[in-house]
């Protein structure tokens, strides 16, 4: 999704550049997330990350990245899925914005484009998880809209 050139200027200046959506299909898109994903999940090898991104992909998993001018600058990794909890749902699993370019507008634009594609696949919700320790993201989310609806409790195996 090629969003062309926009009109805000003085609030987004990357709206004068030719900016995209689109998701990752071939490995090289998906490579070419890794930068910025690692950010988020540091513990990822670059040298195993394509292969990792396939298998999860036959899972549902999809990978969506924000470009401006050709340079990835934000990545979501998500799932769509169904749960007698709240049918059918669109589960972020990752969603991050280059920390250069944090606060302006990446992540806004990458999160509708998500609530969007939600919407265009007949879901009912949106959720996603974040760690307790992420408080400007859980500001992010708040701003959005969102709404802190459960706990989530795990143990390690």
């Amino acid at each position: 999704m090629t969003y062309g050139y926009g009109t805000e200027q003085e609030q987004y200046p990357w709206e004068l550049y030719l900016v995209s959506i689109q998701l990752a299909e071939d490995d090289f898109q998906i490579l070419g997330c890794f930068p910025v994903m690692s950010q988020l999940r540091p513990h990822l090898d670059q040298a195993k990350f394509v292969e990792q991104v396939r298998y999860q992909m036959k899972e549902g998993y999809q990978l969506a990245f924000f470009q401006v001018e050709g340079k990835t600058l934000a990545v979501a990794g998500f799932r769509i899925s169904t749960c007698l909890a709240s049918g059918r749902f669109l589960y972020i699993d990752d969603l991050v914005v280059d920390k250069l370019k944090r606060s302006q507008g990446y992540g806004q634009k990458l999160f509708q484009w998500l609530i969007e594609y939600a919407r265009k696949n007949n879901c009912e919700h949106l959720s996603l998880d974040s760690g307790v320790q992420r408080f400007e993201a859980h500001r992010f989310y708040l701003m959005q809209h969102m709404s802190i609806t459960s706990h989530h409790f795990s143990i390690e195996l």
